[in-house]
Order: structure tokens, then C-alpha cells, then sequence
């Protein structure tokens, strides 16, 4: 049986839960996820698009979508911080790793787009890395 996992922004405005059952655990080191972020990655855990029960704050959730590529990024209007959202294909639900409140139970996969990491950073070794997505 999967836990229930509670999640919420920094302020408290926003709060959902999802099942601990996620397809993939990374960290993006792209230059668009070092832009939404302001950090030199993003980590994301990849689930099902029907993974998530919002409790409060839903009027909170503001998302940003680029015009021209395939990015996305829901946050919290109070506070900022970065809250789950489903992809702009559609196909899954993107559950940034910092804003879950409970420990998961999956451990991270893997490093990718390392090709465009910051050139101050260092990506962990132990993991698998990729200059793409991964298959």
C-alpha cells in the first residue's frame, strides 16, 4: 500500500497530498529549470496526472506556460514557492521535490541535461547522468 504524502508552498495557503508512487525522481540541470528555480537545478518527481488532492489554496496557484517550448511552472501568488502541476503535454503531474512535506520513499534516479549544468555546480556522481531526457 502507498502512503499519503501532505505537500504545501512555503507560506501554508497552499496545501494537497499525493501517493507515494512516482514514475521517475530527477534533478534537471537545464538553463530553463535553473531560471524557474534560481538554483543550478530542479529536482522533480514524474507521477500520474490524477497523483494529487488539493486541500486548500487552489485560488493561490498561479502557472506559468512558454509561448514557444514546452515549459511550465505553477507557484504559489502569496509566497512564490513552487507547487505540483500538470506538464503542457498533459501526460504527467511534475511534483517539485521541495514541496512535499513528508519523506518519499523513492530515492533520486538520475542527473540530466548535464550538458547545460551551471558552470558552478556539481552534479552527484553516484547517479546516472544524461545529456537529455531520459527514455
Amino acid at each position: 500500500m502507498n502512503n499519503k504524502l501532505a505537500g504545501s508552498c512555503f507560506c501554508g495557503e497552499i496545501t494537497f497530498e499525493v501517493v507515494d508512487s512516482f514514475k521517475a525522481f530527477y534533478q534537471c540541470h537545464c538553463h530553463q529549470c535553473q531560471k524557474l528555480t534560481g538554483t543550478a537545478f530542479a529536482s522533480n518527481l514524474i507521477t500520474d496526472t490524477v497523483n494529487i488532492k488539493w486541500i486548500t489554496g487552489l485560488d493561490f496557484i498561479s502557472t506559468y506556460e512558454h509561448p514557444q517550448r514546452s515549459f511550465s511552472k505553477a507557484f504559489c501568488k502569496s509566497c512564490g514557492a513552487a507547487v505540483p502541476f500538470i506538464n503542457k503535454s498533459k501526460t504527467s503531474l511534475i511534483v517539485p521535490a521541495g514541496s512535499l512535506d513528508t519523506s518519499i520513499t523513492m530515492a533520486l534516479e538520475a542527473n540530466i541535461f548535464v550538458s547545460e549544468k551551471a558552470c558552478w555546480s556539481t552534479a552527484d556522481s553516484a547517479i546516472k547522468h544524461y545529456s537529455h531526457y531520459p527514455e
